[in-house]
């Protein structure tokens, strides 16, 4: 297995054809789920290697530009195609944010999935110092506290490229004030993601 050209190359098969398998398993998933149908079941042992072993994935709902959905798992704790499959429904069905998705607009959802590398703790001594060990564009970043967490995805650096800006949305996130990251050494973590769109 090969890291090139992003997060996984299974040998004997494309990177595109393992992408076109993720995203055909979770559009299907997320079309039976809004059709209240049972899931097709599938069969993981048939599946390309990266597929089956464990991963961590989120999946964003976009319809006509905008934000219908965004769930995932930030820890690989199932096989990768299952979590990206468990996290379609989620982010159609069970994203507090949004009604969940008729059957008339399921055509006009794309799908974005993002598949994630182990978050790592970053250490730093101050928010000047946070600041500057950050990379936007490259490192998704999750603040935590107690049970306060939030995370923004790498891909959320395009619409908020000011890393001071940055930290005080994902604050909110939180459900802390903006400027929590600035008055409080929350555990900070990165990581990074591969994504997959339709």
């Amino acid at each position: 297995m090969s890291a090139e050209n992003g997060i996984f190359v299974e040998i004997g098969r494309t990177i595109d054809e393992e992408r076109q398998l993720l995203l055909r398993y979770a559009r299907l998933a997320l079309e039976e789920s809004v059709a209240g149908k049972i899931l097709t079941p599938v069969d993981v042992d048939e599946l390309p290697t990266k597929l089956r072993e464990k991963g961590a994935s989120f999946v964003t709902l976009m319809c006509t530009e905008q934000l219908r959905g965004c769930v995932g798992s930030l820890e690989p704790v199932r096989p990768l195609v299952e979590d990206v499959r468990l996290n379609a429904i989620a982010a159609a069905m069970q994203d507090f944010r949004f009604p969940p998705v008729r059957p008339e607009e399921v055509p006009l959802l794309r799908m974005h999935i993002s598949l994630l590398t182990r978050p790592v703790a970053l250490d730093y001594a101050k928010p000047d110092d946070l600041l500057a060990k950050l990379r936007p564009g490259i490192d998704g970043v999750v603040l935590r506290e107690g049970y306060l967490r939030a995370t923004f995805l790498p891909q959320v650096w395009e619409k908020i490229p000011d890393p001071d800006l940055f930290l005080s949305l994902l604050s909110q996130k939180m459900g802390a004030p903006a400027n929590y990251w600035r008055n409080r050494k929350l555990e900070v973590l990165t990581y990074q993601a591969e994504e997959i769109r339709e």
